[in-house]
Order: structure tokens, then sequence, then C-alpha cells
């Protein structure tokens, strides 16, 4: 407890351009390899790079997205390294002019609200990838990647876990793919952390020594590799030696870091301004068009439906904590009528937050692929609305609907689920449980409260689930005064 972890992350987001961000080439995932390489990715002599617009736009969404300063002029620069994959020995990227500076992101980590702040985003080109696996003693070069459009988003090193640097990771790549610059695959690559770890000592200001995981393609890749270096860190830290700034790999295999190279500082790299670009200037009409096509974000959505929908903080951010859960939500909420909106948003809520979001985890699905549609959902909240299902009969419908059923009053009907709500029926089976139970009538009566609850289980039991719960506490308080 003496230790305390430091983590900023820098994310690689793949834009969903339709071609590459100096070129023509197509993007698209799977060909063949080389398929989608063309003459500028291939650096041959001669050709010259031209920004593709679209990659623009989406980086100018994300800076308005995150309330961040879009500089309305920023530069192209050459940041030269040798690599295999990168055939003209330089990747075309920003560093002392990026389009955005600044902004944050905001979530819930234990239910507590925390802001991390951002240093910046910029926009650069992909390199290709090595492939090891089909050559033997030998490695093949797919340039299909390169020159595809990333925005590097950088945070400052305000996490101090690592559950909230996977909480961090999540909301961006849940904004990524809300604001549609991004569809966040992360198996192909879409969507990549890096993460900048040191360790120091509690109520040290000075930061200690990085050490940067690269490639981080899961959540739970991410929050092993901190979990690992950090007690690497510390371990080493505590027998006398020194952390050497480096660039590590995680091997998922055995749960370990190990060291991909020695760490390179931005002078190493010389980076000087790319004398075949133009800089990029963004003028305030272009601002306003980017501004007006931007859905409502996560933030505004919460708190409308905080306001308006009198929902509380919990409920909210899981209901816009990705683009699939508010729209399944809205939808579901559409089929209700104005004098029923508050009371279904509530139930909805529940029912998403309860029994629907842990079948999706059990399942791996997200809200898009959910068996029980809105217009389902919609309609057994409605059958609990009008007392026609109790809770715990709405449960068993809603089983049925998983396994593949479509209509709830078919479900109903077919298996006899109608609650009994008729004051007279109810009351018949009370008398028999209060006959039946001396001991809890009089515990009752002498003021032990839960005695009622057992009472009222022992009704519900009875009617096999049936009675309409409301009705039978009455009937019991009524008969028992």
């Amino acid at each position: 407890m003496e230790w305390e972890t430091v983590i900023g992350i820098e994310t690689h987001v793949q834009l969903s351009t339709q071609s590459k961000i100096f070129s023509g080439a197509s993007t698209g995932f799977g060909a063949a390899p080389n398929a989608h390489a063309c003459e500028v990715d291939l650096a041959l002599p001669g050709v010259l790079p031209v920004l593709n617009k679209e990659a623009v736009d989406k980086a100018l969404r994300f800076g308005i997205a995150t309330q961040a300063t879009i500089n309305q002029r920023s530069i192209f620069a050459r940041k030269n390294y040798f690599y295999p994959d990168l055939p003209k020995g330089y990747q075309i990227s920003q560093l002392e002019i990026p389009i955005v500076e600044g902004g944050s992101l905001t979530f819930r980590v234990d239910g507590i609200e925390k802001t991390i702040n951002l240093t910046r985003a910029h926009l650069e080109e992909d390199a290709g990838k090595s492939l090891h696996e089909d050559f033997l003693n030998m490695s093949g070069i797919d340039l299909n990647r390169a020159g595809t459009p990333l925005l590097e988003i950088v945070s400052e090193p305000e996490m101090r876990s690592s559950t909230e640097a996977v909480e961090y990771a999540k909301t961006l790549h849940a904004l990524v793919r809300w604001i549609g610059i991004c569809d966040g695959n992360m198996q192909e690559g879409n969507f990549r952390c890096d993460a900048n770890v040191s360790v120091r000592r509690k109520g040290d200001n000075a930061l200690g020594t990085r050490r940067e995981i690269k490639n981080l393609n899961s959540f739970r890749f991410l929050q092993q590799a901190i979990e690992y270096e950090a007690r690497w860190q510390i371990e080493q830290i505590e027998d006398g030696l020194p952390i050497v700034q480096a660039t590590i790999l995680f091997d998922s295999d055995s749960g370990e870091t190990r060291l991909m190279r020695t760490k390179e500082d931005a002078h190493d790299y010389r980076y000087f301004p790319d004398p075949d670009l133009l800089p990029l200037v963004i003028d305030d009409d272009w601002l306003v068009t980017v501004r007006s096509s931007l859905p409502e974000l996560p933030k505004s959505k919460a708190k409308r439906y905080q306001s308006e929908l009198e929902l509380n903080g919990p409920d909210v951010a899981s209901l816009v904590s990705t683009l699939e859960a508010a729209t399944y939500f809205e939808s579901t909420l559409a089929e209700f009528d104005k004098k029923t909106t508050t009371a279904a948003a509530k139930l909805i809520a529940n029912w998403m937050n309860g029994e629907i979001a842990a079948s999706l985890n059990r399942t791996q699905k997200d809200f898009s692929e959910c068996p029980v549609s809105p217009l389902m959902l919609s309609k057994l909240i409605t059958r609990t609305l009008d007392h026609t299902l109790s809770t715990k009969l709405a449960r068993l419908v809603f089983e049925e609907l998983w396994a593949g059923a479509v209509s709830v009053d078919a479900i109903i009907k077919e298996q006899g689920f109608t609650q009994i709500s008729d004051s007279v029926e109810i009351e018949s089976y009370v008398d028999q449980v209060i006959a039946q139970n001396p001991q809890q009538v009089e515990d009752f009566r002498a003021g032990k409260n839960k005695a009622l609850n057992s009472l009222v289980g022992q009704v519900m039991k009875l009617t096999k689930g049936k009675a309409d719960p409301t009705q039978v506490n009455e009937i019991l308080k009524a008969k028992l005064a």
C-alpha cells in the first residue's frame, strides 16, 4: 500500500474511412497481403501524399465531443525511423501543432465519477504489418494497413489503478463508436492501447521512470499487463535495481511483460515538417458543419435522462455506456405514451441493468444482439404495469423470450401466468396462510414487521407467484390490524 501506480494511455484509433489518409487505396480488412497497397503506400519514387478530408472530419468530431481545443492551423511532420513495414523510412504524423489539444473524458469507477484530462489527439498514418508465422526463417511484409488513418489520443498520466485504466479505455472505445469515427474492432487492431506505467512511493510528487506497454488489443490484457508491470517495477526498486525507460510487450500466454527496445525520445525520431504537405487549415464554417453533424453525446443524454425521466446516476451511466445500450433504451421507451414514460423508464432501466445485462454478459453479446427486442420488452413491462404479471412471473416470461419465444401474451396464455388480482380470491389465500401460521401472526402483532414479509411469501408460494403482491400486503395488514 506504500506504492502508487501512475498510468497514462496512448490510444491508436483507426478512423473508419473508405480510403487511406494520404492515398486512394482501400482500407478494407481481410484482403490478400499487399492487395490494398498502392504506389503511395509503397513509397515509390516521385509519389506525393494527398490528405483525406474525411479523416480530418473524424478528428474534428472527436475534438468537439471531448470539448478540446481545435487548432485551426496544424502541421504534419515526418517521424523518422527504420522498420521493415515502413517503406518510406518515416511516418507522417503531427508533433508540435496537433489538430486537437486538451479535452477530457469522464467515467465512473466503483460508483465514483472521475475525469481524465487529455493531452492531445493527432492524425497520423499507420505502418504495415510484419508476418512471421507463415514463413521459415523469414518474415513477410503486408502493406495493406500502411497509410490507414489513425487518430492517436494521448491522456495525461492521471490514472492510479488498472481498474481506472480499463474504465477510461472502455469509455473512450464507446465514445469513438458513438460519434462514428471508428468501428472499435479490437480483434482487427482498429483500437489499440499503449499503457505508460510507472510507480512511486505514496506522497511523492515526482514521476517515476515509465515503461510503455505496446499494442494492447483487449481490455483484459490491458488490466493484466498494467498489474504485472507495476508489481515488477516495485520489486525492481525494492531490490535496489534501476528502472530503465523502455518499450515493452505483454505476453498474454505467460501474463508477463518483456523488453522490446529501450525507449527513444522525440528528438531521436528527428521530427521535421513534411515538405510535401501544406499546413492543415480549418475554417469556421468547417467546424460549424462538423459540430452540427454530431449526435447527442453521452454526457448530454445522461443529463436529459436524469432531468426528464427522473433516473438516478448509476442507472443513467449504464444506459449511455454504449450507443447500442442508449438506442435499445430509447427504442423501448418510444413504445410508451407520455403518461407512463417516467414509470416505464425506471422499469426499462431495471431490466436492462438486471436480467438483460446478466444474460448479455453470460452470452457475450451486446444490446444490438439482444434476443429480447425493445418491442418485446415494452410489452413485458406493459403487462407488469397493468398488473397482468407479477415481477416473478415477468422473469419467467423473460426467460421464455430469451429462449426464442416472440409473443409475451402468447406465453402468458400458454403457461397460465396471469396474475391473480381479484381481491376476493386473494383474501381466501390470505385467510389460509393466517390460519396456518399463528406464531408469525402473533409476532407481527407484537411489532415484528419482518413477520409480515414471511406471511406475504407464504401467500405468494401458495398462489405459485400469481397473486398481486401489493394487494397481498394490503389485505394482510388489514386483517392483522
